[in-house]
């Protein structure tokens, strides 16, 4: 909105309502007075026609022309000044006499079909006023007569008037309105500018000198003589400007004494804050001490201590007497008790100083979750406890995060249940909360029926080096950390830890995390043959029995459950067959009564508490049972059940052929890792007719310019030019355009496989190498029709094959420093390959080794150490060293962050301390 100033208004309240005024006065009296002036011109001319129509009645009335026209003439000369032309008319409007000639006296008559009016009539014809008044015979009014009421008409006269003359006045009339108006104007405005003489000019000065003072200037004032109001307004603003200057005064005396009194405690405040500074700088040190310190205990700790484990393990292995057996068993339980404390002191410190990272690769769901659940069995069954796993069907099988820290939670709140629960049940099952897109939520609850936890224990429960009270620390144990470190890996996961508990009535612990969907194909046992089956449950705990029927419900067999062995004898499909923890065995007698249902039975799974492992071998001896490990791993259970099913009617037997031919394909493999370029050299021979092998990008696309290939298999991560920018230089070569070209890479992320894809790449492979997948990618991707070399057949037993050797991997695989069937499975069963694969990584530590030594010294290349460690990651990958790997996989990924080579030193000791266990450990596995 536009702001005016006291001028502008000043002028416009004065002037407007003037010309306002001036223009409706001055319109006003201008049309009436042109009214005026037209009706004194008809006026005039009704007044000369209608006596000359009546002076003409008697003329007219003999035909006497010559009266009439001296009659007519008279008046026009006597009225010239207004009369422009006079004619008589008679009643047949032809034109009688006129005054003067007229160009067209048509215009001075009434149409020939109009009748004459009865009174004077005025017209306004091609610009000039025309009357005509009627001529009657008002004489024969006078004179009798019958039936005569009106005078007849005799004819009419028509005059017609100039109006130069009126137009004339009239202008002149408006000329003098508007000289009247601009007179006033022009006294209003010399009045309005007076005003602004004596109101603005004053009121201009004052604003001066306001601005004057708000600049600072508080010794200006206002000078001159002002009435009225205004002296008053100036005499307030002196006022105030004198009173500014006397605050300005003041305020800066206070001013000074603050700025003095600030001075002061800025100095008090530097004072501190460089003590400050060095009580940070001192507990800086002091964490740095502490984290190295607990590095370098951990390293001096966990190498004795992993010889006592190992040596303990091998001499129980050999024979010994029983006590010695016990000694022995003791000493590898202290020492594995000792181990763990080690680590959770280690996991404290790191998620302490924020270094604990996580990883995130595919790994199979079931299988990881059955793991924990086999590995705590024994400390279950040992105190007669039952042990349930519940797994919601709808879970993905294969997922993105973390294995072993989800592992890690779940086994302290599940090791916490058994430990605090003499009687009864522990039930763990997993549940999917949610699922969207490629994020998955998944909700674990631990269930005991221990001792529980009061009020006031849950409110210091995940607080460090606590535990309950101090009684339960001193009866059962522990360092206080398990569940501080849970609750901080479930955070870091994405979730949170609670739970419900009352005394003597149980705990119930359950916690969310949040990981991702996953593409990593998972193979699963043939269910087909079980269809339509009729099984009979034996199990005397019924959340036992709850768990075994959701772990079939899907499955198709119709179950029926009994906590006894009922008095039917009837032949029976399929039995399962529950021994309990809680109750001693007659091993005789207990297997002559399992021998008798087997007998009346078609196939029969005994479920053996994880301490009669040796009742366990003995069951192996009788037809169609099957000793199973409580709790049940659910494709082990399958296996068990189908192990002499007859075949499905839906299915039909196939027959494999004696001899698998090499598909006649030429492949370009990638890879700057020399154990994984071997690798998959080695499968791609047993299966294609020719292998290129290349080190690194700049290689395998002066090879593609050479000659032509039918599949190249690319690594991503490569120094130099990497498997993306290799591929767009393959695509554009003239031999190589349109080659499929397959990513293989460890990560197995949907969002990484999409960013590949769109990146250029055809598909995508997983380390490790899976054999049957890469027999789908060669089939899938093959130029030829190569359905009657490599049948779908090979591919389902190979998968098969796969899947038997992986479960039957019951050890604790994240424990071990060589895990000899996985390489053995990475090496597609070929021992000598697996050896040749140990013996590159064995040859790669060294290296390693003298520059993990370097950066500790802070003489180190980072990204050299970088390098060096992922070369180590890519080799451990395919020699079954799981604990290395994940070593190296956390080191990595912490490197890549931007993390400085003093912050990992914990790692890097970690790493010297496996590497040293896996150069003692291969020469057992290189010399068998």
């Amino acid at each position: 909105m536009t702001r005016y100033g006291l001028r502008a208004r000043v002028l416009t309240l004065t002037l407007a309502p003037t010309l306002i005024v001036g223009l409706l006065l001055s319109l006003f009296f201008t049309l009436n007075r042109y009214n005026d002036l037209e009706k004194q011109l008809i006026d005039s001319g009704t007044s000369i026609s209608e006596p000359l129509a009546l002076a003409s009645e008697l003329a007219l009335n003999q035909q006497n022309r010559e009266a009439v026209r001296r009659l007519i003439s008279y008046a026009h000369r006597k009225h010239s000044n207004v009369v422009r032309s006079i004619a008589v008319f008679d009643s047949k409007h032809q034109l009688f006499v006129t005054s003067n000639f007229h160009p067209n006296f048509d215009s001075l008559s009434f149409s020939q079909e109009a009748e004459i009016p009865m009174h004077s009539q005025t017209e306004m014809v091609n610009g000039h006023l025309v009357i005509r008044s009627p001529i009657r015979a008002e004489q024969r009014l006078v004179l009798p007569s019958e039936s005569q009421t009106t005078a007849p008409t005799l004819g009419y006269i028509a005059i017609e008037l100039d109006l130069s003359g009126l137009r004339l006045q009239q202008y002149q009339e408006i000329v003098i309105a508007l000289g009247v108006m601009l007179l006033g104007l022009t006294l209003s405005g010399i009045f309005a500018y007076r005003l602004m003489q004596d109101v603005t000019v004053p009121i201009s000065r004052m604003k001066n000198i306001v601005d004057a003072i708000r600049r600072g200037q508080l010794d200006s004032r206002i000078e001159g003589t002002m009435h009225g109001e205004l002296d008053s307004l100036k005499n307030g603003i002196n006022a105030m400007a004198i009173s500014l200057a006397e605050y300005h005064v003041e305020m800066q005396h206070s001013i000074d004494q603050a700025t003095s009194d600030l001075r002061e405690t800025l100095e008090q405040l530097e004072i501190q804050n460089v003590e400050l500074d060095i009580a940070k700088k001192r507990a800086q040190e002091a964490a740095r001490v502490k984290s190295e310190f607990l590095a370098n205990m951990s390293h001096e700790l966990r190498t004795p201590l992993n010889g006592v484990i190992g040596f303990t393990r091998q001499m129980l292995k050999t024979q010994l007497s029983r006590s010695q057996a016990d000694y022995l068993q003791t000493i590898e339980r202290s020492a594995n008790n000792l181990l763990s404390i080690i680590n959770d002191i280690l996991d404290f410190s790191k998620l302490e100083a924020g270094k604990l990272s996580l990883e995130n690769i595919p790994f199979e769901f079931r299988g990881s979750i059955e793991e924990v659940v086999s590995l705590q069995a024994t400390s279950a069954h040992e105190k007669g406890l039952e042990l349930s796993l519940t797994i919601d069907p709808s879970i993905p099988p294969s997922i993105v995060g973390d294995p072993l820290r989800i592992q890690q939670v779940l086994t302290n709140l599940v090791g916490n249940a058994i430990k605090f629960t003499e009687r009864g049940n522990i039930d763990i099952s997993v549940e999917l909360r949610n699922q969207s897109d490629d994020s998955v939520e998944l909700q674990f609850m631990v269930q005991d029926t221990g001792i529980g936890i009061s009020e006031r224990q849950q409110s210091e429960l995940f607080q460090a080096f606590s535990q309950g009270d101090a009684s339960i620390s001193r009866r059962y144990g522990g360092t206080g950390l398990g569940l501080v470190i849970t609750q901080r890996l479930v955070k870091q996961m994405g979730g949170e830890i609670t739970l419900t508990s009352r005394l003597h009535q149980g705990s119930s612990f359950w916690f969310t995390i949040v990981v991702s969907s996953s593409n990593l194909p998972v193979d699963y046992v043939s269910i087909e043959r079980l269809a339509g089956r009729k099984l009979l449950l034996i199990e005397p705990n019924l959340n036992v029995a709850n768990a075994t029927k959701y772990q079939l419900k899907d499955v198709g067999v119709t179950i029926e459950h009994h906590t006894q062995m009922p008095q039917k004898s009837d032949q029976l499909d399929l039995v399962i067959y529950n021994l309990t923890p809680n109750a001693p065995i007659d091993h005789q007698q207990e297997k002559q009564r399992l021998i008798e249902i087997a007998n009346a039975s078609q196939e029969m799974v005994v479920g053996v508490p994880s301490t009669e492992l040796a009742f366990a071998e003995q069951l192996n001896e009788i037809d169609n049972l099957t000793p199973l490990t409580k709790p049940f791993a659910r494709e082990r259970l399958l296996e068990a059940l189908l192990r002499h099913a007859p075949p499905s009617a839906l299915t039909t037997p196939i027959e494999l052929p004696l001899s698998v031919s090499k598909l006649p394909l030429k492949v370009l493999a990638v890879d700057d890792n020399g154990a994984n370029l071997k690798l998959i050299t080695a499968l791609l021979n047993e299966l294609v007719d020719s292998v290129v092998s290349c080190t690194n990008g700049h290689e395998s696309v002066h090879a593609a310019q050479q000659q032509a290939f039918d599949i190249v298999f690319m690594d991503i991560q490569m120094p130099g030019m990497d498997g993306v920018a290799a591929c767009e230089a393959i695509k554009t070569t003239a031999l190589n355009n349109a080659t499929p070209v397959i990513a293989v890479t460890a990560h197995a992320m949907s969002g990484e496989r999409d960013r590949l894809i769109n990146a250029g790449m055809d598909d995508y492979l997983t380390k490790p190498i899976d054999e049957q997948r890469l027999q789908q990618l060669l089939t899938e991707w093959s130029p030829i029709d190569v359905s009657n070399v490599l049948s779908e057949s090979q591919l389902d037993e190979s998968g098969a094959a796969t899947k038997a050797e992986e479960s039957t991997a019951e050890a604790q695989h994240l424990d071990m420093i060589i895990d000899w069937e996985s390489a053995l499975v990475q090496a597609a069963r070929k021992p000598d390959l697996a050896k040749e694969m140990l013996q590159m990584l064995v040859e790669l530590l060294p290296e390693v080794e003298h520059e993990v030594n370097n950066a500790l010294q802070e003489q180190g290349d980072k990204q050299l150490l970088l390098d060096l460690v992922h070369k180590l990651h890519g080799s451990c990958a395919y020699s079954g060293v799981p604990r290395l790997k994940g070593i190296c996989h956390q080191l990595e990924s912490a490197l890549r962050s931007g993390s400085n080579i003093e912050d990992v030193e914990p790692e890097l000791f970690e790493l010297q301390d496996e590497m040293e266990k896996v150069k003692i450990a291969a020469p057992l596995y290189l010399k068998a």
